[in-house]
């Protein structure tokens, strides 16, 4: 027996948690920003995809806080242009979960998490030395098409630890092992299926 919903009929609430649900497993973008006073921002967003391969693109889906107010990334990604998308390993996880808070604007997400900032080589924000695989993006579009807020970024550079990458390119996923979401769960995605699509 199959259950249908209207979602016009559900709260707000209920309908995010089904689309949470039912969308997964959702990539962690574990997204850093820089305020105009230099402040370090690093927020994770599940709602990550590629938008275009030429150029590459990348968006982000941004919610507001509880209160209705714009998060810091937004803030920082209209008053600087850029940011870095670093895809992390599940032995990153806890750091990940620890910038999930919310915090004031002049608190250094990169010391809450106990991960190194290092400068990336085009843009203003620094990756996380840790992560496995950092994208380097510029601010193409902001949109708000709904509630939240779609930002398309175009990816200037990419770095890849050497152990999730070979050398022709192919990145080896059950080295990287990446965090996906599973509606409010976190998952390490590291069972793999040998089909060829």
């Amino acid at each position: 027996m199959t259950v249908s919903v209207n979602p016009a009929d559900m709260t707000v609430e209920a309908r995010r948690t089904m689309l949470l649900a039912s969308i997964v497993p959702r990539p962690i973008a574990w997204t850093s920003t820089t305020s105009t006073d230099g402040t370090r921002n690093l927020a994770p967003f599940s709602y990550c995809t590629v938008v275009s391969t030429t150029p590459p693109m990348l968006s982000l889906t941004l919610e507001r806080k509880d209160g209705g107010e714009e998060k810091d990334t937004l803030r920082n990604l209209r008053a600087t242009g850029d940011f870095v998308v670093n895809i992390l390993s599940g032995s990153l996880t806890d750091a990940m979960v620890a910038t999930s808070g919310e915090y004031p604007q002049d608190v250094d997400e990169f010391a809450v998490a106990g991960v190194t900032p290092l400068a990336a080589d085009v843009v203003r924000a620094d990756r996380v030395a840790e992560a496995p695989i950092s994208l380097e993006c510029r601010l193409v579009h902001i949109l708000q098409p709904g509630s939240d807020t779609v930002v398309i970024g175009r990816v200037e550079r990419c770095h890849f630890d050497d152990t999730v990458i070979d050398g022709e390119g192919n990145i080896d996923p059950g080295a990287l092992q990446p965090v996906g979401r599973l509606g409010r769960a976190f998952a390490v995605i590291d069972g793999l299926l040998s089909i060829r699509a």
